[in-house]
């Protein structure tokens, strides 16, 4: 007999570096036993950390979710700018960095601080005209991406060390969503008239979502199963409304119901504490977005 399905849920991977996100789904996928698995907020193969993937009906969550903040714990080093601002890429440029002082290196980090406006990297996922980036600068295309608006929390140096030439720097970022990691290493870089291009990624949090609830690949190998159930995904990563029964069948109906007085996207919850659906004001209605337990 064909096994089950896995319940509906969260699951979140703590991804190994060397390996896509998509390469993360294809073995959740066989892990699971089950083709309805997406990803939210992609990592580069280089990087390591939170990958928040949805499993069956979850995978309607993830176009709603909340993943508009993001922290990373990152090693950039000063000395040399890369072709892929990382240290995948080829060397374009070498500087001596050992003249740099603590201050100047601040002074850097500030103003990449806040709101600001930053040119994507040439090999990022970004689409220009229908294709990645990435994938027209493997087809030997020039790609110069326009800056756009980000906004950086926070970006703390953790730690220095200065080897020769060369300076690397443990930092912890926080920051919006579309926020490039590398781009803040390469325009730290370039303006420090040294180069720099980001050495390690490690990402800790995607919105709610942190590595206390991750598991590594081997994990959910030996014992596959989810990270959150749907209930408690959509508990910790929306406003919640509890609502009676009349209004629940209603909901599972798909059908509009009283406002609850929230705004944005909220969770909808029967009397038993079951998920019902993800719901938005419109007025003095709410109207269901994704129902999850239909009727």
């Amino acid at each position: 007999m064909p096994a089950p399905p896995p319940p509906p849920g969260l699951l979140i991977v703590d991804k190994p570096a060397g390996m896509t996100s998509h390469d993360v789904v294809a073995k959740t996928r066989r892990f699971l036993r089950t083709r309805r698995i997406g990803h939210a907020g992609t990592l580069d193969p280089m990087a390591t950390g939170v990958l928040v993937l949805g499993v069956e009906r979850a995978t309607k969550l993830l176009g709603h979710l909340a993943l508009d903040r993001k922290t990373y714990l990152a090693t950039i080093a000063l000395g040399a700018a890369t072709t892929t601002d990382d240290a995948e890429g080829d060397v374009l440029t070498r500087g001596d960095a050992s003249g740099v002082a603590d201050a100047d290196i601040a002074a850097g980090i500030a103003a990449l601080t806040g709101d600001i406006e930053q040119k994507p990297s040439s090999v990022s996922a970004v689409k220009v005209d229908g294709k990645r980036a990435y994938a027209r600068v493997r087809a030997g295309e020039d790609v110069d991406l326009p800056a756009r608006p980000v906004t950086v929390y926070r970006f703390d140096v953790l730690a220095t060390r200065r080897e020769g030439e060369r300076v690397e720097l443990d930092v912890m970022v926080d920051c919006s969503s579309g926020t490039y990691v590398r781009a803040l290493a390469r325009d730290l870089g370039a303006g420090l008239g040294t180069g720099g291009h980001l050495a390690a990624l490690r990402r800790t949090s995607v919105g709610p979502f942190t590595l206390a609830k991750a598991r590594s690949l081997d994990d959910v190998e030996r014992d596959p199963g989810l990270s959150l159930d749907l209930g408690e995904a959509v508990a910790a990563a929306f406003p919640r409304a509890d609502v009676d029964a009349l209004v629940a069948e209603a909901v599972r109906h798909g059908q509009r119901v009283p406002a609850a007085g929230l705004s944005g996207t909220y969770g909808v919850f029967a009397p038993d504490g079951h998920v019902l659906a993800l719901a938005h004001d419109t007025g003095r209605t709410a109207r269901p977005v994704v129902v999850l337990d239909p009727a």
